[in-house]
């Protein structure tokens, strides 16, 4: 057979493939859009046209899950940001601020991510009502330091809370409590997109109901969904039509991610007269931070690259912290008017994040979801800013907790600030084992959080409680093994100890 007919049947075979596989995909979309339409059946009239919007939405990102195959990221297109691309904090900083920064400040508008639950730490309801720092929660927290603002430049700067259907009743209700706060809050809530089973591809809900049997076929889809959902909701336009100009964009649970003026001025007075649309702040790696997003020049813009879309054999490399030095800190600063234009142009284009889980009952589902900073490469004159470490404190466990709540901080108008009294910038590496992990049981484990000012590293595992007034310094090890139990006693000073056996009393 003569390498041309060899070549023309192979080809013909691949052809015949894919098809094949289109016929399937084809199938499958419309599969998915029969099971959709009966979802759409069963919503109440006052639901109706809210779901309806929701479904549409799923259904767009599943046919793009459907086209779309593998990390999508050629590995050898990416190539490190041009010099100018991310900038120093310090030379953002060092421009100043003008006379008229309350002028400033008014276009500003901050969003914060509240679609989050709190039951990676034990508690029930939305995460951002934990108590993080004196009695207050994270959402405490932001109102005091909007309103700071607020007062100190006689500006009107308002909170908009993007809540999920998990958190919006529990949040509106404690709203309340601000009510005479010097800050304007608007929420709204993101999309509410079925999950699909991982076997057959097809939804996993039968119905709009989200109780009973249904309680886990429904999922926020990331918070990539912010730019559609905040533009349906029509307080996009409202906040455009008040002349607000920015977004400050951030987690809930990012202590550190605070109004910064010097990034905010950059933004409103560009030095080339050229506005920028969207800034994400990245900050230097560390052995902690391998897995977090990085940013990258790709087909000459900057885009955002996570670990799920890198190729398996270059996973190492991308952990590495000599080639990739920086990672995302999800504080962004993104136009409005860029978010209206983009959106109706529907060019917001964001890599699907595919997340695998398993119900309760054992079934296996995948949900789709996209990241807020992917977008960055659909924005014009986009720009990273590598910021402190400071502006990077994200509270995701009881270890985090600790650190925030221990005097290695001091709270000023709803800000941490490390204490003057710490020697250096670093924070400890603290790791507190399964013991600790519910925020009932830590508290029930330290009767006062210890001194930590000179604490390098904290590791605790098994049964371990603390006394009052502990003090830790440099590395601490305390190792309960199983069965026995190691009560540090009030007033120890454990400085570059291992601790561990049955200690109901420690001699210090």
């Amino acid at each position: 057979m003569s390498r041309y007919v060899q070549d023309l049947s192979r080809a013909m075979s691949q052809d015949g493939a894919s098809q094949f596989q289109e016929v399937i995909r084809q199938e499958l979309e419309l599969s998915v859009k029969k099971e959709l339409e009966k979802i759409l059946t069963t919503a109440p009239s006052h639901e109706f046209e809210h779901t309806k919007k929701d479904l549409d939405g799923f259904r767009k990102l599943f046919h793009r899950f459907l086209q779309e195959k593998g990390p999508s990221v050629d590995w050898g297109k990416i190539q490190r940001p041009p010099e100018d691309s991310i900038q120093p904090y310090e030379k953002i900083k060092a421009r100043g601020l003008p006379d008229n920064i309350s002028s400033v400040l008014n276009k500003l508008v901050v969003v914060k991510l509240n679609g989050g639950l709190g039951t990676s730490m034990g508690c029930k309801g939305p995460k951002s009502l934990i108590g993080v720092r004196n009695e207050n929660t994270f959402l405490d927290l932001t109102v005091q330091q909007i309103e700071h603002l607020n007062k100190t430049y006689n500006t009107d700067v308002p909170l908009v809370l993007m809540n999920s259907f998990n958190t919006d009743e529990d949040t509106k209700k404690i709203l309340q409590k601000y009510n005479h706060c010097r800050v304007k809050i608007y929420t709204f809530n993101q999309s509410r997109y079925p999950r699909i089973n991982k076997e057959s591809l097809l939804p996993v809900a039968k119905d709009v109901s989200y109780s009973g049997e249904n309680t886990e076929a429904w999922y926020p889809p990331g918070h990539g969904d912010i730019y559609a959902s905040f533009y349906n909701s029509g307080l996009l336009d409202t906040l455009i039509g008040e002349g607000k100009e920015y977004i400050f964009v951030s987690n809930i649970d990012n202590l550190g991610a605070t109004v910064d003026l010097y990034i905010l001025n950059h933004l409103m007075n560009p030095p080339n007269g050229k506005p920028c649309e969207f800034v994400m702040e990245v900050t230097n790696k560390t052995r902690a931070d391998v897995k977090g997003g990085t940013l990258t020049q790709y087909e000459g813009k900057l885009r955002l690259v996570e670990i799920a879309q890198v190729p398996k054999a270059h996973v190492d490399e991308f952990k590495s912290v000599s080639k990739f030095k920086i990672f995302n800190t999800n504080n962004l600063w993104i136009s409005l008017a860029a978010v209206k234009r983009l959106q109706e142009q529907n060019a917001i284009d964001m890599e699907i994040i595919v997340n695998p889980k398993t119900l309760d009952g054992g079934l296996n589902v995948i949900q789709l979801e996209t990241a807020v900073g992917a977008a960055i490469k659909s924005f014009e004159n986009s720009l990273g800013i590598n910021v402190p470490r400071s502006r990077f404190l994200p509270v995701k466990t009881t270890s985090d907790l600790l650190l925030v709540m221990s005097n290695l901080y001091s709270l000023n108008a709803g800000s941490l600030t490390m204490s003057e009294k710490r020697e250096f910038p670093t924070v400890p590496l603290v790791k507190l084992g399964s013991s600790f992990t519910k925020v009932q049981d830590y508290l029930r484990r330290f009767e006062s959080i210890p001194d930590m000012l000179e604490l390098d590293h904290l590791t605790v595992s098994g049964d371990v409680t603390f006394g009052k007034n502990v003090s830790l310094k440099g590395t601490v090890i305390i190792i309960a093994n199983h069965g026995d139990r190691i009560d540090i006693p009030p007033g120890a000073v454990l400085e570059n100890k291992i601790v561990s056996g049955n200690l109901r009393i420690l001699d210090h």
